[in-house]
């Protein structure tokens, strides 16, 4: 895009950018003043209260993908799309109960790592690190690319200079804050983004009525209103059980549930779960309206921008800046605490150093964080792909995890066999189907797949767990 065709003065950008840049840095080193070791850095001292937990469940959940992936969504599935994203909300919603009990049962854990290496042993625990950790990474980048698109699609700035400067700030404030700057930071950012939406939301009703937006979605694109559109059907159960995968398996949500105090996590969970849940609605009816505004769609993921600009002119540019600027960075923020935490963990201290000092782990975190972003950024510098595509190749992986962890968080019979053959097993038979048929159906396969293996095994085994084996203390 070029600076004529942008809707939003550079200037105006990079103004936004600088002070929005300031002010979460300042933040993050205000909070993070009082990190002395490792506990504090990860966990934020394990007293966060239901305030600020349910805001930092909304706000993590509500990633650049909510704001940008839903609309592409919409645009592309149609009425089925849009509510195939907000299934993902059920994610939170089933993870409050089994948040209390990770509590409960582990309650000087630290990642979700710990789990498995507890509960399965180490040949499941390096299948899952892999596994994980892959999907971090699959999940900042395409964090870090709709930064770049966001800045490119609204002012023209050069899509490697926006995605390099707003991974750089998340980069910097959570080295020096850890998980107590990342809530604080998402309690801001959760207000920002649900009052931006709703205005946005009004403005676009204000411009187009419901009848236009129906009408001409009949005449251009029946196949979006079709409730027998097989590719969206099959894509809500799929974004349905990728939900659930992603929250049931990532640090980002293990490390809040042992961050919480005691008793607050389920509640968190369960109303950061309704809080999201209209979000991606309204964000996935506003690219709906694309056709009745006439709003020409250079690439499905640039839609939500393009028609919030279009509708507010330099105001909405403004909003929709704001808006997805928030949301990535209470998303990149946690997932780049979650995941050093995760390597600082499992990795550093239970395999390189078991006998690192807390102020040690604390530094190693730090620098992990550094290193990730870095990595971060040279993957996404050639841009590659659509952030659907880039975001759902993870997805046979998250749905073979599923059920090695509901069955080994209330099941004594499940068990390793059952854990390392439905993870690839399930991820194999979704890959394939990734390939082969489309990714609207790749996690529904894995998650499948892995279900009848790990429930096999576990109606089959004769050996009981001792959960006692969970309360590691060192």
């Amino acid at each position: 895009m070029s600076d004529v065709e942008a809707i939003l003065p550079a200037q105006t950008a990079w103004l936004l950018l600088g002070a929005f840049s300031l002010l979460w840095i300042a933040l993050g080193a205000y909070w993070g003043r009082r990190n002395t070791s490792f506990e504090d850095h990860a966990l934020a001292g394990r007293n966060i209260g239901l305030a600020l937990g349910t805001t930092t469940a909304a706000a993590t959940w509500i990633t650049s993908n909510t704001t940008m992936l839903a609309p592409q969504f919409a645009l592309q599935l149609g009425i089925w799309g849009m509510l195939a994203y907000a299934t993902a909300s059920f994610g939170l919603l089933l993870f409050a109960p089994m948040a209390g009990r990770i509590r409960t049962l582990m309650p000087h854990g630290y990642t979700s790592g710990d789990f498995f290496r507890l509960r399965y042993g180490r040949l499941a625990w390096a299948i899952f690190l892999l596994f994980t950790l892959f999907y971090s990474l699959t999940w900042l980048v395409s964090m870090a690319m709709a930064g770049g698109i966001l800045l490119n699609a609204l002012s023209g700035i050069p899509y490697a200079w926006g995605m390099s400067v707003i991974l750089a700030v998340c980069v910097i404030y959570t080295m020096r804050g850890g998980l107590a700057a990342v809530i604080g930071t998402d309690f801001i950012q959760s207000l920002i983004i649900i009052a931006g939406i709703v205005v946005v939301g009004f403005a676009v009703l204000s411009h187009v009525p419901i009848e236009r937006i129906h009408a001409n979605l009949a005449s251009e694109r029946p196949a979006l209103l079709s409730v027998l559109f097989p590719a969206a059907i099959m894509a809500i159960f799929n974004n349905l059980l990728f939900g659930l995968g992603e929250v049931f398996h990532n640090n980002v949500w293990w490390s809040r549930a042992f961050a919480f105090r005691e008793g607050v996590a389920g509640k968190a969970f369960a109303l950061g779960g309704l809080v999201w849940f209209p979000i991606p609605i309204a964000a996935g009816f506003i690219a709906l309206a694309s056709g009745a505004l006439n709003v020409a769609v250079p690439a499905a993921d640039m839609v939500g921008p393009l028609v919030i600009a279009d509708v507010l002119g330099q105001t909405g540019a403004i909003a929709i800046f704001i808006i997805v600027f928030c949301s990535l960075a209470s998303s990149i923020d946690s997932l780049l605490a979650a995941t050093s935490d995760l390597v600082t963990e499992d990795i550093y201290r239970r395999i390189l150093r078991p006998g690192a000092t807390p102020r040690n782990l604390k530094k190693v975190a730090q620098y992990v964080t550094l290193g990730l972003g870095v990595f971060t950024w040279a993957i996404c510098l050639p841009r590659i792909g659509t952030l659907a595509t880039v975001l759902f190749f993870a997805g046979p992986l998250v749905g073979a995890m599923i059920w090695p962890i509901v069955t080994g968080l209330y099941w004594r019979r499940a068990n390793a066999a059952g854990a390392v053959g439905g993870m690839l097993l399930g991820a194999g038979v979704g890959l394939a189907c990734y390939f082969a048929i489309g990714w609207y159906v790749a996690t529904l396969a894995a998650t499948a797949v892995s279900m009848v293996w790990v429930l096999a095994c576990a109606r089959f085994s004769k050996s009981r767990f001792d959960w006692a084996k969970l309360k590691e203390t060192a």
